[in-house]
């Protein structure tokens, strides 16, 4: 009974400190150390052998990889539509008659931008072309 109680309280140790350690990679990474110490903590608890620690450590790192991956996947996918949806942009830093600048921020449609307040511009406007809609 001691040597299995041993064997659990160094698990968990091992399990809360790599938490730690891991969080700086990906999470592919992160996901398989998690899943091959919580995997290798319930083989021991379940089957109380190395065999059985080692058996839960390689299917808890496969599982917790593949877990990890799909985050990262999505991780990645959510950015490059980011990214996509950012090149539709321009932001005109527009100086008014006071010396403040106020930034507009423009969508590029087709040939010309757009405005935040609707207006259509069929080139890049210019800050005095800006100043009557956006200054003063």
């Amino acid at each position: 009974m001691i040597k299995n109680s041993t064997t659990i309280l160094i698990v968990v140790a091992v399990s809360i400190g790599s938490i730690f350690v891991a969080g700086c990679g990906s999470g592919a990474q992160t996901g398989s150390v998690v899943g091959a110490l919580a995997g290798a903590g319930i083989g021991q608890l379940a089957g109380g052998s190395t065999e059985a620690t080692l058996i839960g450590a390689a299917v808890g790192g496969g599982a917790g990889y593949m877990v990890g991956n799909e985050q990262d996947k999505k991780k990645a996918r959510a950015e490059l539509a980011y990214v996509r949806e950012e090149m539709h942009y321009v932001t005109v830093n527009m100086t008014n008659s006071n010396g403040s600048v106020s930034q507009v921020r423009l969508r590029k449609q087709g040939v010309g931008y757009v405005g935040t307040r609707g207006e259509y511009y069929d080139h890049l406007p210019t800050t005095q072309e800006l100043r009557p809609v956006y200054g003063f």
